[in-house]
């Protein structure tokens, strides 16, 4: 009885958040063909994809005819209201990707051939009969690297006759952390090649590992100190499916595979980051520095306190009358500062109107980068808010400007599509600088957190339903719900060969949101096949949620990947009590608060994933949840890991989970897995497990009515969850 009330009661959650918005009733529709033309778009006369979107209004449909779409650029999707579809029993591909023809015979010896393209052109992968070709690289870890101050040498001399050395990169896989940098230059001694690293993704991925901490990092810091293998130069083709683009030159270079025709074959140059991208407002939030204030009064000015203020500095008084006042465009505005048990009072005024309110910084414990004051819904322009100190003390840590009102594109559907043929060339310039799950920092300080474009983005939406589509041979991630888009939902999608992730849901930075009209809410990722991601980029995960309110993730297959399934949650121990953080042995406490909470993991059938990296695992939450809306992870069958740390993983930070009713077979790590005390109040139980290995030294984590089975025997009860996982079609 007990598991048929959990198979009704998942069954009702399932049925809530796969209930799609309410579809438009298009009035009109339009029409678009590869070979369209003209501004007509009817059925009988359509226009080209380009016009068509140009010409989308509220309450259209656009019907694409089956065939390719070569862009040029990229799609901007900035109307509400409307849906973009195949037409019945046709195939409309999107591409990015330009058809390279006209290759001749190179050098015989190697079979290498060659194509002009244009000079310039500027890519990171090919695709060949649609067949993803590997970049020219020398074998993994062929030759043995030592670091030195400024890259590595190696006693092999013929590195330093690879031309086009600035192109050459270097790449490690290290624990959890896929990582590469652009060399400067090459050069050679008696001694063999230096590898000399360009200096400023040296430095950020070797001398200078970026460590801003919680709620951006954890303690772990590995850096690149050593070389996987060392990628793109023509001197490194060696094999066939190998190709190299000398950019320079305007050249391609490929050799094909045994029985291969290349002026045959369809050769794909990806030369586009994002295929469609739909922006409703503001877009991107992020908080800028408290010395970004104009201070009157008496104010202490610290930049060094490194306990989980925003850039490690704040601006305090305990001076009555002493002020604060901030300039911006923008329509509102967030103070962040500290609320804490010797927190004072403080009046506010915006543009030189006092409100009526006393507000307060007072608190029962310390907490970070709080929402001390917001104000929100001003007319568009320039505005000022001023502090000013009542009694007590008065922090200031940050800035977070809202500089358009919040109006989220909405209502859109994209059904029934091929989405092919990206890249994203970022790397290639500043290299690969890996914080974790295809998270990465940015080249430059203040080195905010970015990750890799995808082919189908929505930036602050609501209301959006991706579903039927397919996504394949991608240089960067399928499909992104960013910027606090809500009520949306991605299902029945097919996601394969991408450069990095599958599904990203959700940001990184905006951990300290009070108000939810700026949230990622209501988010179902639900019946997707999602294989063979992180093909060059090997920390990506299928699915990766960062912060985020009722995201259910339901019914998914992940398959083959080199890192983690699924990745739930962001920074690390920062919601947890500072007695926690003392207990792992961290020397300071940064805390604050995060707003995810009331998420679900259910019914997934993940397998083979963790193929390269380390420290991950099938299905990996990180991070606090809120613990008035419990977050689950029900009805999942994990199996087939080769690197796991643990199947089921709760890493640092975890909070407030109920794991139960899950199947895990996997005979290497651990099955169940919370390795610190910031890890606290989970309970796991009635799960089914052919691995009999757990690590919990969590804070008020139980474990109960583990079944253990061997030789393959699973009751009823375990094969019923496994039949019942994975996508329902």
């Amino acid at each position: 009885m007990r598991h048929l009330r959990l198979a009704m009661g998942a069954a009702a959650l399932i049925t809530a958040t796969l209930a799609a918005p309410a579809a438009a009733a298009h009035d009109n529709a339009l029409y678009a063909a590869p070979d369209g033309w003209g501004r007509t778009c009817a059925k009988y006369l359509p226009c080209s994809l380009e016009t068509a979107v140009d010409r989308l209004h509220d309450g259209s449909a656009l019907y694409l005819r089956g065939g390719t779409y070569r862009l040029a650029r990229t799609l901007d999707l900035s109307q509400s209201d409307v849906s973009i579809r195949a037409y019945p029993g046709e195939t409309p591909v999107i591409t990015g990707a330009r058809r390279v023809t006209g290759f001749t015979l190179q050098d015989p010896t190697k079979n290498i051939y060659v194509a002009r393209v244009p000079r310039g052109t500027d890519t990171r992968q090919l695709f060949v009969d649609g067949t993803r070709a590997e970049r020219a690289r020398t074998a993994l870890n062929s030759t043995t690297f030592t670091a030195t101050a400024t890259g590595f040498h190696t006693t092999d001399p013929s590195f330093a006759q690879v031309t086009n050395q600035g192109d050459v990169e270097v790449v490690q896989e290290n624990k959890w952390k896929h990582m590469r940098c652009p060399l400067s230059a090459i050069t050679g001694d008696a001694t063999g090649s230096n590898l000399v690293v360009q200096p400023q993704c040296w430095q950020d991925n070797n001398t200078a590992v970026i460590n801003s901490q919680f709620p951006f990092n954890g303690n772990g810091l590995p850096k690149m100190d050593g070389v996987s293998w060392v990628e793109n130069a023509y001197q490194f083709l060696t094999k066939p499916g190998q190709w190299y683009l000398d950019k320079t030159a305007g050249r391609l270079y490929y050799i094909p595979l045994p029985g291969q025709n290349v002026n045959r074959a369809d050769v794909e140059l990806p030369l586009l980051d994002t295929l469609i991208c739909a922006n409703g407002t503001p877009g991107h939030i992020a908080p800028v520095d408290d010395t970004a204030g104009t201070y009157g009064g008496t104010w202490q000015n610290s930049t060094i306190r490194q306990l989980g203020d925003f850039g490690d500095g704040v601006h305090a008084t305990q001076a009555a009358g002493a002020s604060v006042s901030y300039t911006f465009n923008g329509t509102g505005v967030d103070v962040l500062g500290e609320t804490n048990t010797d927190g004072g009072t403080f009046t506010a005024a915006v543009d030189g109107k006092p409100d009526t309110a006393t507000h307060s910084e007072h608190g029962d414990v310390r907490l970070a980068q709080q929402v001390v004051y917001s104000v929100q819904n001003l007319r568009p322009g320039r505005h000022t808010v001023t502090l000013t100190n009542a009694s007590g003390n008065l922090l200031v840590d940050a800035f977070a400007v809202t500089p358009q009102a919040v109006k989220p594109v909405h209502d859109v559907s994209i059904s029934g599509l091929t989405f092919t043929g990206t890249t994203w060339t970022l790397p290639s310039h500043v290299g690969y600088i890996d914080n974790q799950a295809g998270v990465q920092w940015a080249a430059q300080a203040p080195h905010a957190p970015i990750r890799p474009p995808a082919a189908l983005e929505f930036h602050r939406g609501k209301n959006i339903t991706v579903t039927g589509d397919t996504f394949t041979h991608l240089g960067g991630v399928g499909v992104a719900f960013a910027d606090g888009t809500q009520n949306s939902s991605i299902t029945r999608n097919t996601i394969t060969d991408t450069s990095a992730g599958g599904v990203a849901v959700g940001e990184v930075d905006d951990y300290y949101l009070t108000d939810p009209s700026r949230m990622t809410l209501n988010t179902t990722i639900a019946d997707n096949t999602i294989s063979n991601v992180g093909q060059d980029y090997h920390d990506a995960v299928g699915i990766w949620a960062g912060h985020g309110r009722d995201t259910v993730i339901d019914h998914n297959e992940i398959a083959h990947t080199p890192y983690s399934g699924i990745s739930l949650g962001w920074g690390w121990g920062w919601a947890s009590p500072c007695e926690l953080q003392a207990k792992q042995g961290l020397a300071v406490c940064r805390r604050g608060t995060i707003y995810s909470g009331d998420n679900h993991i259910t019914g997934n059938n993940v397998h083979d994933v963790m193929r390269t990296l380390l420290d991950g695992g099938p299905i990996y939450t990180l991070g606090g949840q809120d613990p008035t809306a419990q977050s689950t992870v029900i009805g999942n069958w994990v199996h087939d890991a080769p690197n796991n740390n643990n199947m089921l993983y709760h890493d640092e930070g975890s909070s407030y989970w109920n794991t139960h009713d899950n199947v895990v077979s996997n005979q290497t790590g651990r099955w169940v897995g919370m390795w610190t005390p910031t890890i606290h109040d989970i309970t796991i139980h009635d799960n089914f497990t052919d691995n009999t290995v757990v690590k919990n030294l969590g804070t008020n984590v139980t474990i109960t009515n583990t079944t253990v089975v061997t030789g393959g025997n699973w009751p009823p009860a375990a094969q019923a969850i496994m039949a019942a996982s994975g996508p329902r079609r």
